[in-house]
């Protein structure tokens, strides 16, 4: 089922998938971000928001966009938004269970122009709740969220970029 909402983050009418199997398939599909052997999925959300950039000075010193942090909300299969994504990278639920994950695998995107697909391992939790038991999340179908196309020209001058992604949540 496919389920459209216009949301304010993407500015533009994103598609919710309702999920039976999109877990399995999705790992399937992801190569070297597929689930670790003995875990299961807890949920599979879909994502729609921006990811963040600075321009700074790189090591050749010219002004260049550098990520910043990504800033999304994750709807349920209902449409109902019930994660919020943010830096470190960290994920936080209605419930207040809150986890922070650092990358240990990516693969290209299935759509080009677009941000990796990632695998991440949980690093530290917060609250009881949806994501205590969480120990990984993958970060799959992404649509976007490279670096802006306009011009970097001012120091510490913030840029952002929509994107479209899964996230399955596995414990």
């Amino acid at each position: 089922m496919i389920r459209s909402i216009t949301h304010p983050l993407c500015g533009v009418t994103c598609a919710l998938l309702a999920f039976s199997s999109a877990a399995t398939h999705a790992a399937s599909d992801a190569g070297s971000v597929a689930a670790p052997a003995g875990t299961q999925p807890v949920i599979t959300l879909a994502a729609t928001g921006v990811q963040v950039y600075s321009c700074e000075f790189d090591a050749s010193h010219r002004l260049a966009w550098t990520f910043k942090r990504p800033d999304a909300t994750l709807y349920d299969a209902s449409g109902q938004a019930v994660v919020h994504h943010d830096a470190g990278p960290s994920w936080q639920a209605g419930d207040h269970s809150r986890i922070v994950g650092k990358a240990v695998a990516q693969a290209a995107s299935q759509t080009p122009g677009s941000i990796p697909q990632l695998l991440l391992k949980t690093k530290s939790t917060g609250a009881d709740g949806m994501l205590s038991g969480v120990h990984y999340v993958q970060r799959l179908d992404t649509v976007g969220g490279i670096a802006p196309t306009s011009r970097c020209v001012t120091n510490h001058q913030i840029g952002e970029s929509p994107y479209f992604a899964h996230y399955t949540f596995l414990k």
